[in-house]
């Protein structure tokens, strides 16, 4: 089917979706060279639409530094199995995906991507810089937020355009989008393709090629056509 498959394998440490393992054994947070490469063993006969999420150290949301230890370097140890085993030329044979990147330093996303991670989650960054540009809108305009009319302004000053979801959910995704783009950044993607602006008159979604008639108007110039024979016309407007 061509569809991509990210096994995750070991613990992720922390708590998400109602799974709690915040006390888990801390050696199960740490898979091994052999596990990853028997998922890769198993799967590789099929296709290459795959990655492997191995833990190491990875931990659900964002802890006091000192509390997650990330052993990034154990990717690497992965890779040189995997390039043994499969006597491969390329450093990195296996497609490796960082769970829990939240909070993470540079060094140890830098380590990751250089062992050959090409996908990290930050759900929890990107959690908080979504509620972060609410929060900020919010108490910036406090104020006008107190009801629907009635502020600084005058008694009768409608408040209308503070509160229109629109506008608070805007400050939201614009601080994410933000944040989004500092991963990029620290994830070495930034810059790296070249912008492509959609040809004028069509539809900013590339590779589409649009059919050349329009369903609907052909369907009402088909029932026309019908309602016309049935009146013994050639045509019904």
């Amino acid at each position: 089917m061509k569809l991509w498959l990210e096994m995750e394998i070991g613990i992720t440490g922390g708590e998400e979706d109602g799974v709690d393992n915040e006390h888990v054994d801390p050696e199960k947070l740490y898979t091994s060279p052999e596990q990853v490469f028997s998922v890769y063993e198993a799967l590789a006969p099929i296709g290459d639409f795959f990655s492997i999420a191995a833990a190491f150290g990875n931990v659900h949301g964002v802890y006091k530094p000192g509390n997650v230890k990330l052993s990034p370097e154990r990717l690497v140890q992965h890779q040189a199995h995997a390039k043994a085993k499969l006597n491969s030329e390329s450093d990195k044979p296996i497609f490796l995906v960082m769970h829990g990147g939240s909070g993470s330093t540079d060094e140890e996303i830098k380590t990751a991507v250089g062992a050959g991670v090409v996908k990290m989650n930050v759900d929890t960054d990107t959690q908080w810089s979504y509620w972060d540009g609410c929060r900020k809108f919010v108490a910036e305009n406090h104020d006008f937020l107190q009801g629907q009319i009635g502020n600084p302004k005058g008694p009768d000053a409608p408040n209308k355009k503070y509160y229109d979801p629109r506008v608070w959910i805007r400050k939201a995704e614009e601080s994410m989008i933000e944040r989004c783009g500092e991963s990029m950044t620290k994830l070495g993607c930034a810059g790296t393709y070249p912008v492509k602006k959609p040809a004028d008159g069509s539809l900013p979604v590339y590779n589409f090629q649009p059919i050349s008639h329009n369903p609907l108007k052909d369907a009402v110039k088909e029932t026309k056509q019908f309602v016309g024979k049935l009146l013994g016309k050639s045509h019904c407007n």
